[in-house]
């Protein structure tokens, strides 16, 4: 790296040098979440570290306020507190003179050296990716990292008279075993017991997924059925958690007939399973057994949909397919933080260039498994304080157990990819995003156009979502050409999607002008806020969509080819990763 000053001192060399060393660090701890965690490269793969140089009136600056800083945090002495940062809040950080003069001079570098990121002269996705590199290794290096450091966990194992380090040190071992840090106390959920709870049967399987169907709360149900298709890259019950946040039940309560797709948690035999195997044999025969079952495949009858992030990828690239085969089986379509076009796909962008797709290709493009454990720590990672050091520091520096929260419980619950379909999706959005391009990609042996197809769609977006960022999942008004409404949740991907009304919690917006302009922050000057969930609206509009009521079922299925396997949540949802 070559600084354009020559205003340069030792140390500033020397920061600049921690800023090579946080690449090559962020890179390799990546690099041995699995051989390259969800998206990365390995450390030695398709990752180098960047040339680049420094803005020079930018770096006379921080060189200028670093000094200004760091005297006023030597005069302070050990009366210097780290103010403004949650991890070092405690009382026993502001007891503890040294501990809070080593949290205090840990902030300044790490303001210091975030800073210097955002000096460096280079391309945008190198200045991304050169941020969440320091991000990483300055959450990592946090003096509450470490028992030698952190005033918390000294003073709980003085009060337990060392108990707290024996708990740490068996919860070490524990999540060892187990192969993931724990996030919640995971023995006190089981899937079919306290979580997937709501009362269904599986009607029919294959070798990809599940079809659930679920027993009606009403005396009558809509004529038309709701699909639903989560994102494989995670389980089902994510919209089945508990009675009262389940979207699941909620949709079943409002009479409508409900089915989902629970996907197989894919093993060696579905290793070369392609794109086209998830988009045929699951998306597209989901849709045909449903309509099946519920007389809806005659006479041109239809369906209603959702997709939910991945899961709306999928069932858009299905529809697109039968539109292209000249059928149009969905009623509507509602698309929960989906992505169809990748130009916004926020933080997750830094991992993704033609070198490493090209690595993933030549590792498992023709056969083999993505780790359902790698991915989970790639997006643990993009919440390092929160989702990894947070527990690190309770469950092995302070010996706690963390509390039984069922949303966590769900979000260690891993999920293999196929390497193949993975690659395939990799490759077509993430870095080429040529799926929302007419007739760009060729899916089932057709040239695709989602403008193909015709249903209403309803269309959701989170506005802290740092999955599908809220630009990305309005980006689909700009793709589809039927009958739209947008909405914006508050919170982030699931908590702004998981909001039921009753929780009387966060807000959501709507623009009622009928207009979508190009850009989202244009759409939004034309909105309005509403408080409480989006679940109601969304209630009104698909109940628009949904026939008219006709006696709800008495049996799952239908006849000798349909009936029910196995009580809902399956078999396929309980395999673990």
């Amino acid at each position: 790296m070559t600084p354009d000053s020559t205003a340069t001192t030792p140390m500033f060399d020397a920061f600049q040098q921690a800023l090579g060393q946080s690449w090559q660090k962020a890179l390799a701890a990546f690099g041995e979440l699995g051989q390259g965690g969800a998206f990365g490269g390995a450390a030695a793969g398709p990752w180098n570290v960047p040339q680049f140089s420094f803005h020079a009136d930018k770096l006379q600056k921080l060189q200028r306020e670093y000094a200004e800083q760091a005297t006023e945090l030597w005069r302070q002495g050990f009366a210097a507190q780290p103010a403004g940062d949650k991890r070092f809040a405690g009382d026993a950080w502001a007891r503890n003179p040294v501990a809070a003069f080593s949290a205090a001079v840990y902030l300044l570098n790490a303001r210091t050296l975030l800073s210097m990121a955002e000096a460096v002269d280079a391309d945008p996705k190198t200045q991304a990716r050169l941020r969440f590199a320091v991000e990483q290794w300055m959450a990592a290096s946090a003096p509450s990292n470490y028992l030698a450091f952190n005033a918390e966990a000294q003073q709980r194992a003085l009060q337990t008279k060392g108990e707290s380090i024996a708990r740490g040190i068996q919860n070490l071992v524990h999540d060892l075993r187990q192969g993931h840090v724990s996030m919640t106390d995971e023995s006190a959920f089981e899937v079919g017991r306290n979580v997937a709870t709501t009362e269904g049967a599986v009607v029919f399987e294959n070798e990809l997924f599940q079809l659930i169907e679920y027993k009606p709360l009403t005396a009558k149900v809509h004529e038309r059925p709701l699909l639903l298709v989560p994102p494989c890259i995670n389980k089902f019950y994510i919209l089945d958690l508990q009675p009262e946040n389940s979207l699941i039940r909620h949709a079943v309560a409002q009479g409508h007939r409900t089915f989902v797709v629970s996907w197989r948690n894919p093993d060696a035999s579905l290793s070369h399973a392609t794109w086209d195997d998830y988009i045929e044999k699951a998306a597209i025969e989901a849709i045909r057994v449903v309509r099946e079952i519920t007389g809806q495949d005659k006479k041109g009858g239809q369906i209603n949909t959702l997709g939910f992030c991945v899961g709306g990828t999928i069932l858009s690239t299905a529809l697109a397919v039968l539109a292209a085969r000249g059928e149009q089986p969905a009623a509507s379509v509602t698309l929960l933080t989906t992505l169809l076009r990748f130009d916004d796909t926020g933080i997750l962008d830094i991992f993704i260039d033609e070198n490493l797709v090209k690595f993933r290709e030549m590792q498992m493009g023709q056969g083999g498994l993505m780790p359902g454990g790698d991915l989970a720590s790639t997006f643990s990672f993009l919440r390092p304080n929160d989702l990894v050091w947070n527990y690190v520091v309770g469950n092995y520096l302070k010996g706690e157990t963390p509390p039984p929260f069922d949303l966590l419980y769900w979000n260690s619950d891993a999920t293999n990819l196929p390497g193949p379909m993975y690659c395939w999706y990799l490759r077509n959005t993430y870095l080429e995003d040529k799926l929302a391009d007419p007739k760009a990609v060729t899916v089932c042996g057709h040239r695709i156009d989602l403008r193909d197809i015709e249903a209403p769609v309803y269309i959701y977006g989170s506005r802290e979502d740092h999955i599908v960022p809220i630009g990305g999942a309005y980006a689909s008004t700009q793709v589809l050409t039927g009958p739209k409404r947008f909405v914006m949740g508050a919170s982030g991907h699931i908590a702004g999607v998981i909001n039921p009304p009753e929780k009387k919690k966060r807000s959501h917006w709507l623009r009622e002008d009928g207009r979508f302009p190009a850009s989202h922050a244009d759409w939004l000057q034309g909105a309005t806020e509403f408080p409480g969930s989006w679940w109601t609206d969304w209630d009104a509009w698909l109940k628009r969509h949904a026939g008219k009521q006709i006696p709800a079922p008495r049996a799952y299925g239908k006849g000798s080819q349909y009936r029910a396997i196995e009580p809902a949540p399956g078999r396929y949802v309980k395999a673990k990763a």
